[in-house]
């Protein structure tokens, strides 16, 4: 099954499930539905951040969050953190990572409604290669230099991730 088949649950203002449709027709007609983001530190406080593929459907070659993926249709928030930490990093997560705020769904979360979560690994990681060009660490004060002179190069959603766990 490509990505734009797969089933996700369209949730109300309040994230409430009221049906499930495609991926693709829940991005095409701009539905509220779920998403998850883990931001992975190592011991030295720096954090683990991803390029995305060039042929991701959504921000394709831009920066993101450590991992992110769609919450499935029946699934909860937590136990997708969990299934996309294995699937994109190869982070196997022995219990649900710390959970850090959750953000209303908006135009710069793609109309999702997202948990963001935190957790400390050094790795090894491995990473998918179809949804992830590469990994990097980077300090927080990088990344937050970084949104100041040219915050283009990262997704809108990870863009408000950082800004908002930075203001915590």
């Amino acid at each position: 099954m490509n990505q734009s088949e797969e089933l996700l649950n369209i949730v109300d203002d309040f994230d409430v499930v009221i049906d499930t449709l495609t991926r693709g027709e829940i991005h095409l007609r701009n539905l509220k539905h779920r998403s998850v983001h883990l931001l992975v530190f190592d011991s030295a406080g720096r954090v683990y951040l991803q390029k995305r593929s060039l042929t991701k459907d959504n921000n394709p070659g831009l920066w993101d969050s450590s991992v992110s993926g769609h919450v499935d249709a029946g699934e909860s928030y937590d136990s997708c953190v969990i299934r996309e930490a294995q699937e994109e990093i190869g982070l196997h997560l022995k219990e649900v990572p710390e959970r850090l705020f959750k953000l209303d769904a908006c135009n710069a979360t793609g109309n999702e409604f997202t948990w963001i979560y935190r957790c400390i690994s050094e790795g090894p990681f491995v990473l998918h290669s179809e949804e992830i060009d590469y990994c990097e660490w980077f300090t927080p004060e990088t990344v937050d230099h970084w949104l100041l002179e040219d915050s283009s190069t990262m997704a809108r959603s990870a863009q408000l991730i950082w800004r908002t766990y930075r203001s915590l």
